[in-house]
């Protein structure tokens, strides 16, 4: 079994998701007109909304936390000192281009997801890939196939490394028993899923704006004082990423390790193309009323993730002198070592509290997720429900104490199978995203409050429900 997980694991994230996902990225990039660098300020409009809200939705800023929260977790801390210290400085160069495109695919998933939600018997807002696959391409059995990977994934096996990190954090910096932590880890998380998706996007909307600005905070002081030495770190960057200079380390070594890790690291990291944040965007009231503003909403979360709190933690690496292939440190305590260097012994204890927070709200957000996966296989009853917020506390606590790496590696052949399938269904319907995109913008250019207006769109008649997208208010 172990060998059938690491063949899959070669042909998805050695060959079809690392291209696949890049030029899914470029071709959404040159299609939408250079939407995220053209349009970037709109994105902070969507956010920010015009007021207009029902009881059917979670804000568009409970959105963007929300898939910050499963988007922000350790790989922000542990993956991106990987990613030097197998490509050297010139790996954040391409952990950037990565994010830049996109910005495009998340755009483009997220938008889908809105155009083609339903509401759940309770009344909710639901969607996701899988809903844009059975509805927009007439696949159900893919849109299957992609909730189970999902849940398998993102609501399970991802809680347990999420645990992992957490306790390892804890009993290093504290010496508290794993089991302990994972316990009581499990204990706040039930709290906050028991409570629904609108539960998690309250305490998402509180606990992730301040854990993002605190660790940017810290990073900014870092940067002040030692002002002097950034454009030699930006120089170098740029240098190692086009081989002007050799990249630091590297099983390779040159512009190949720094390009191959830069590119997975911001793959890995800001999720766009894998079809995880659309589930949470589909959930969300868009405001303006238009499925192309929870777009934007969640092409800023890529910027965000990888742009600012990702660039955050190498800029401080590099900062401070401690990156050396050479003597093995890597992951959380090649980042923890980084910080002590810059401000004493406090670094590492908020590098612990910032992997409890990140790895939290990491949990929190991917089960939000699966909820909506179980709703799409038709088990979002309350029932169903609870047994998955049951299982997913369980694996909370079993992944706090055991190592996870094997049922890593079958999370990440899921999750590659997920993200494949995703891909191929957004190039199918681009053609969709590209009317949107011209919609909504045609309508800001006269000046209106863009909305979606169904009777443009004939040829979705029957595929999405028109009652949440009439004219009147949806809730």
């Amino acid at each position: 079994m172990s060998a059938i997980i690491d063949f899959l694991n070669t042909i998805f994230w050695g060959y079809v998701l690392i291209y696949g996902l890049l030029a899914v990225g470029v071709f959404f990039t040159l299609r939408l007109g250079f939407l995220q660098f053209a349009h970037f300020p709109e994105m902070f409009r969507a956010v920010l909304g015009t007021g207009e809200s029902d009881k059917s939705g979670i804000t568009p800023f409970q959105a963007l936390c929300t898939s910050l929260a499963s988007r922000v977790g350790t790989g922000n801390l542990a993956g991106v000192a990987v990613a030097l210290y197998l490509g050297g400085p010139g790996a954040i160069f391409w952990m950037w281009m990565v994010a830049l495109v996109g910005m495009a695919t998340a755009y483009s998933e997220s938008t889908l997801a809105q155009l083609y939600k339903v509401k759940n018997a309770e009344g909710q807002y639901r969607g996701g890939p899988a809903f844009y696959l059975a509805r927009g391409l007439g696949v159900p059995w893919a849109g299957a196939i992609f909730s189970v990977c999902l849940i398998l994934s993102f609501g399970l096996i991802f809680n347990a490394v999420q645990a992992n990190s957490i306790a390892d954090a804890m009993q290093g910096a504290y010496g508290v028993p794993k089991v302990a932590v994972g316990l009581a880890v499990a204990a706040v998380s039930g709290i906050v899923i028991f409570g629904g998706i609108r539960q998690i996007a309250r305490v998402a909307e509180i606990i992730v704006p301040f854990m993002a600005a605190a660790y940017l905070l810290l990073a900014l002081f870092v940067v002040v004082v030692n002002f002097s030495e950034v454009p030699g770190i930006i120089g170098s960057i740029i240098g190692s990423a086009f081989g002007f200079q050799e990249a630091a380390g590297g099983v390779t070594g040159g512009v190949m390790a720094a390009m191959m890790n830069g590119v997975k690291r911001g793959l890995f990291s800001n999720e766009a193309g894998m079809g995880s944040a659309p589930n949470i965007a589909a959930v969300a009231t868009p405001d303006p009323h238009h499925p192309s503003s929870q777009g934007l909403v969640q092409a800023l979360g890529v910027f965000i993730d990888t742009i600012l709190i990702c660039t955050a933690t190498a800029i401080m690496i590099l900062l401070s002198g401690v990156l050396d292939p050479g003597n093995g440190v890597t992951g959380t305590q090649l980042t923890q070592d980084a910080l002590s260097a810059q401000v004493g012994g406090f670094g590492d204890d908020f590098i612990a509290i910032a992997i409890l927070f990140f790895a939290f709200t990491s949990i929190i957000g991917n089960y939000s997720y699966a909820e909506n996966a179980m709703t799409f296989l038709g088990f979002g009853g309350k029932g169903p429900l609870s047994v998955l917020r049951v299982a997913v506390l369980a694996m909370v606590v079993w992944g706090a104490m055991q190592s996870v790496a094997t049922v890593f590696n079958a999370a990440d052949a899921s999750m590659g199978l997920m993200a494949t399938i995703n891909l191929i269904a957004i190039v199918l319907l681009s053609g969709t995203v590209a009317k949107l995109t011209k919609d909504y913008f045609a309508q800001k250019k006269e000046g209106k409050v863009p909305r979606f207006h169904a009777a443009n769109y004939p040829e979705l008649a029957g595929h999405i429900d028109e009652k949440i997208w009439s004219e009147t208010d949806p809730g």
